[in-house]
C-alpha cells in the first residue's frame, strides 16, 4: 500500500530543520496515534475521546512519558531529545511549567523527527513503550 502522505526530505535535510519543527510534525503524529488507538480500543462518544486523548497529549504527560522511556532510547535518539528539550521556544506553556514544556517539545521532536526519516516501526515502539509505561 502506499503511503499516505510522500516525505520529500532526506534524513540529512532533516537534521537541518528546527527541533520544534520536529515537535510540530511529531504532537500530529503522536495526537493522531493516541485518537486512533482510543476508537480502536473503546466505544466512547467523540466528547469523551477528546477528554480521554488529552490525558495522554498534555505536556505534562508527555514530559512524564518521555522521562520513563529516556533510558530505553538509543543515543542518537537522546539526543534528539537533547536538541529537542534545548530549542528556543518562545511560547508559554498554559497548562504546564515551562519545564514540562521543554520535554514535552523533546518527546514529540522525537516522534517528529523518527516519522520524517521514514522510522515509522520506531516511532510505533516509542509510542507504546510511553503509553504503556505511562499508565
Amino acid at each position: 500500500m502506499e503511503k499516505l502522505i510522500k516525505i520529500l526530505k532526506d534524513e540529512g535535510e532533516i537534521n537541518q530543520l528546527s527541533p520544534l519543527t520536529w515537535a510540530y510534525v511529531g504532537d500530529c503524529v503522536f495526537e493522531l496515534y493516541v485518537r486512533t488507538k482510543l476508537v480502536n480500543e473503546t466505544k466512547l462518544k467523540p466528547h469523551e475521546l477528546h477528554i480521554k486523548a488529552i490525558n495522554y497529549v498534555k505536556a505534562k504527560a508527555q514530559a512524564e512519558m518521555l522521562h520513563k522511556i529516556h533510558d530505553r532510547l538509543t543515543s542518537e535518539e537522546q539526543d534528539i531529545v537533547r536538541r529537542g528539550r534545548n530549542a528556543e521556544n518562545h511560547h508559554l506553556p498554559k497548562n504546564a511549567n515551562v519545564q514540562e514544556y521543554m520535554y514535552s517539545t523533546a518527546f514529540e521532536a522525537l516522534i517528529g523527527y523518527l516519522y520524517l526519516c521514514k522510522k515509522e516501526e520506531r516511532v510505533k515502539e516509542i509510542i507504546e513503550l510511553a503509553i504503556n509505561n505511562f499508565l
